[in-house]
């Protein structure tokens, strides 16, 4: 098997969090960083302008949180691929648990969004994971498969360009994050599907209370590639020890 060099990947989801004068200060105090790492952050919808000027010409990227499966049209309150395109946003969230929870999303429709993302040149952030009734029932493959089916369907070429991003449920928001050891399970078992469909080279993050006092040893895990950071991304030298650890 060919061994693939995966650039440790840091991506910050603030969730529904900030005001402009927040994000002043937490963006400024970021933008600085010259790290090893590719770090981001995916800010609401309303502060991709401010992300965009304050971070153009830094080592950081952004992006947004959701997008819509139509490139246009009426669909009010949506927002397309297009759209976080001309905000020059590089990656996009897709599926994350709680829009699959809240809003109830389908695989069938983040499959359907990872692929607009694709057609508008973003970087889906494709986001699976297990909810603790389904852990503790020995489910957790089952539901990871699941999740996964219909986002590998989509081909190799789109598979290429995809980040994917482990998140137990269970372990979001919670201060209780998988040990290093149960998260590593999960993600060889997705590098094994990914390994299946040809596309080993694709990054997979951890996330579920991530903070700098455990992501050292969550990157010491040969199959975790870096982390999708809540919270703590919204504390500067935090997420900046994550990104060092």
């Amino acid at each position: 098997m060919t061994d693939f060099i995966r650039k440790r990947l840091v991506i910050g989801n603030w969730k529904m969090h900030g005001t402009s004068v927040q994000n002043a200060a937490l963006l400024s105090s970021l933008g600085d960083y010259a790290g090893s790492a590719e770090l981001a952050v995916c800010v609401p919808f309303p502060y991709l302008a401010q992300a965009s000027q304050s971070l153009e010409g830094s080592a950081i990227s952004w992006g947004a949180q959701d997008v819509s499966a139509h490139a246009q049209g009426a669909y009010t309150g949506e927002v397309s691929a297009a759209m976080l395109a001309d905000f020059t946003c590089r990656w996009v969230l897709v599926g994350h648990s709680e829009r699959r929870a809240y809003h109830g999303e389908t695989d069938a429709l983040v499959a359907d969004k990872t692929q607009a993302a694709i057609g508008a040149g973003l970087t889906p952030v494709v986001c699976i994971g297990e909810t603790l009734a389904e852990r503790e029932a020995g489910r957790l493959q089952e539901v990871m498969l699941r999740q996964l089916d219909q986002v590998l369907a989509l081909g190799g070429d789109a598979l290429s360009r995809i980040v994917l991003a482990y998140e137990p449920v269970w372990a979001i928001g919670t201060g209780q994050s998988a040990t290093p050891e149960l998260a590593q399970e999960a993600h060889a078992f997705i590098r094994a599907q990914l390994e299946r469909a040809g596309q080993p080279q694709v990054r997979v993050l951890y996330g579920g209370s991530v903070n700098a006092a455990n992501a050292a040893s969550l990157f010491e895990m040969p199959d975790i590639d870096g982390a999708l950071v809540g919270g703590a991304s919204l504390q500067a030298q935090e997420f900046l020890r994550i990104a060092a650890s």
